[in-house]
């Protein structure tokens, strides 16, 4: 296909767009009485317009039944979580029995860390991406400081080579056989946030398993934006937010994956009531007795209120699946990629797209670093009805999401681009 940068032939991709038709189920802010051109749905997802439905549902239960909701709402509160395992396994690539809901996502990953991270004098290093996103970095300090090691010995970050805005699968493998036998824990990003980079996790589970480690990762960017195949890749755990590509609301709930290899082992882990027993959890009992699966991980009483929104937008993509998504991914954000190289070919401007130009190397996201144009751009961006990220230094995001964002989106950001530039010329 030989992409354009017109109106029309924005409108025809459109016409031929088999999801269009979902982009009805997203509520968008307005400007100037139209809808914005959404460019974060990799910070937060657009509302769905059923996910009120979900929650009014719970007020109901809430109001009619009281105490009784928890097991005789229509989606009764003691398993609300349950029905999340099967599409949630889907778009992870997992059993049902390895994902479960709870807390939030760096919640999540400290108390996966208490079972994953086990280090002794000898093996006590953890490999993380250079530039992890900051409560990632916040969280290997302060979990190797709480284990009595010193973070700048203990932390080991693989950077990017000079001159180069990626990290090389090379360097990662590099670093993981050099650590060797001191090395206790890979964890990474699936996506690294500033740059849109989607890491090889089935070669670094790979590499970090040779060498006799756990290899997690942060899927706070990967969660319904790339396919993944955590069970047959071996990850020993994950988790991510469901607020961004997942569409669940502000702050809203985490999801877990815990290989099937680890459900049976002595691991040690932070235990509460609902992790317990399930036939037995009301028995009040004295010895935790954990749940078969991931849902053995649980801590606390879920709150439903929250995982209603969460319900919503997993079967809104248990009905598309995550090929369809691919594809129009792949293709809507080639087109933003030919449409920004052509507002540069317009403008005495240079844009740099940082994030990957191979499709395998990336997903909805591209970063661009902005040579010769400063916030005042984004500012002009925000002025005129585009949402999207800044990041300093000089770095827009831009996710033209699948679900909800337009062909026409591209164009018309191109144009309203191309406006900016030429004003702050």
């Amino acid at each position: 296909m030989t992409l354009q940068n017109t109106l029309e032939f924005a409108k025809s991709l459109d016409a031929q767009d088999e999801l269009k038709h979902y982009r009805k189920e997203f509520i968008f802010p307005q400007h100037e009485g139209k809808d914005v051109i959404y460019f974060t749905g990799n910070s937060l997802g657009l509302q769905p317009k059923r996910a009120r439905a979900y929650v009014d549902e719970v007020m109901d239960d809430w109001a009619n039944l009281a105490v009784e909701g928890h097991f005789y709402a229509n989606k009764p509160w003691w398993d609300y979580q349950e029905r999340f395992a099967a599409p949630l396994s889907k778009l992870v690539g997992a059993k049902p029995s390895e994902v479960t809901v709870m807390n939030t996502l760096t919640i999540n990953l400290h108390l996966l860390m208490v079972s994953f991270y086990r280090p002794t004098s000898k093996r006590y290093k953890i490999i993380c991406e250079e530039k992890a996103f900051p409560s990632d970095q916040y969280m290997f300090q302060s979990q190797v400081t709480s284990h009595g090691y010193n973070p700048q010995e203990a932390i080991i970050e693989i950077k990017r080579r000079e001159g180069e805005h990626n990290i090389r699968i090379e360097d990662i493998l590099a670093k993981i056989e050099e650590v060797g036998e001191e090395l206790a824990l890979v964890l990474f990003g699936g996506v690294n946030y500033y740059t849109g980079q989607v890491f090889d996790m089935k070669t670094i589970v790979e590499a970090g398993h040779k060498v006799g480690a756990n290899v997690g990762f942060d899927l706070a960017h990967a969660a319904g934006n790339i396919q993944m195949e955590l069970h047959d890749w071996n990850v020993d755990f994950a988790a991510w937010c469901s607020y961004k590509y997942m569409n669940s609301g502000p702050g809203n709930a985490s999801g877990c994956f815990v290989h099937e290899r680890h459900h049976d082992s002595n691991l040690p882990r932070f235990a509460g009531w609902w992790g317990h027993n399930k036939e037995r959890r009301f028995k009040m009992e004295p010895t935790f007795d954990p749940v078969h699966g991931a849902d053995g991980w649980q801590v606390s009483n879920l709150p439903i209120l929250t995982l209603a929104p969460y319900l919503a937008s997993v079967e809104l993509f248990a009905e598309i699946g995550m090929e369809k998504l691919i594809a129009k991914r792949n293709q809507i954000t080639s087109y933003l990629e030919f449409i920004l190289h052509e507002i540069d070919k317009e403008v005495d401007s240079t844009f740099e797209i940082i994030t990957p130009s191979n499709q395998e190397e990336r997903a909805c996201q591209l970063s661009v670093f902005l040579h010769g144009e400063g916030r005042s751009l984004f500012d002009y961006l925000m002025k005129n009805g585009v949402i999207t990220d800044w990041r300093e230094p000089n770095v827009i995001r831009l996710a033209p999401v699948p679900l909800y964002t337009s062909y026409e989106d591209m164009y018309q950001f191109g144009q309203i681009l191309k406006k900016g530039i030429v004003a702050h010329q």
